[in-house]
């Protein structure tokens, strides 16, 4: 069963990471969330 959790877990992020396509695409996601928080809480 933990193995199951593990694997599925780590397909998730996988695919999150390339969907992101680069590392620095990803970088640039993770920025843009935090200045719509920003944005949100001002």
């Amino acid at each position: 069963m933990k193995t199951l959790f593990a694997l599925s877990l780590l397909l998730i992020i996988t695919a999150q990471l390339t969907a992101c396509n680069t590392m620095q695409g990803l970088g640039k996601d993770v920025q843009r969330g935090g200045e719509a928080i920003e944005r949100t809480a001002k």
